[in-house]
């Protein structure tokens, strides 16, 4: 998602009156505008991709805390909701059958042979898949294939 993609998701949500999308929607817009402001800078794909992965993290927390707390079930409702829209606007995570050719590709690339190098073949995932992918998953997966 770009920039102006989120501009134009948010002035949907307000037509549409999405409360919860507009709610964590703009709350990305302005976590965007910070940086700009503050760095001086163009934002760029990379920028909002980040950001939406951060509040991803963040509200995943936050829904955790409130699902072991088990007193609010409305908030809990409304940062599920919050989640589901964020991890929307994510682009698609590699994951299974082409998760492991991806592995097996890095495996003969680098030439990697021990558990020491896993470090180097996560860099070289990352790298291919510009960071979209289940790191869990993959990490199983060298790790059966590397021991």
């Amino acid at each position: 998602m770009n920039y102006e993609e989120l501009q134009n998701e948010i002035k949907a949500a307000m037509k549409a009156k999405d409360k919860p999308r507009l709610s964590i929607l703009r709350q990305v817009h302005g976590e965007i505008k910070n940086i700009e402001v503050n760095e001086r800078r163009e934002i760029t794909d990379a920028d909002v991709d980040a950001m939406l992965k951060r509040l991803i993290k963040q509200t995943k927390e936050t829904l955790d805390g409130s699902i072991k707390a088990g007193n609010d079930q409305e908030r809990t409702d409304t940062l599920t909701v919050q989640v589901a829209v964020l991890e929307s606007y994510l682009p698609k995570q590699v994951a299974g059958d082409e998760l492991a050719s991806l592995i097996d590709e890095v495996l003969a690339e680098t030439g990697a042979s021990s558990k020491k190098d896993m470090g180097r073949i996560m860099g070289a995932l990352t790298g291919k898949t510009g960071g979209n992918f289940d790191k869990a998953a993959a990490a199983q997966m060298l790790g059966q294939k590397l021991s």
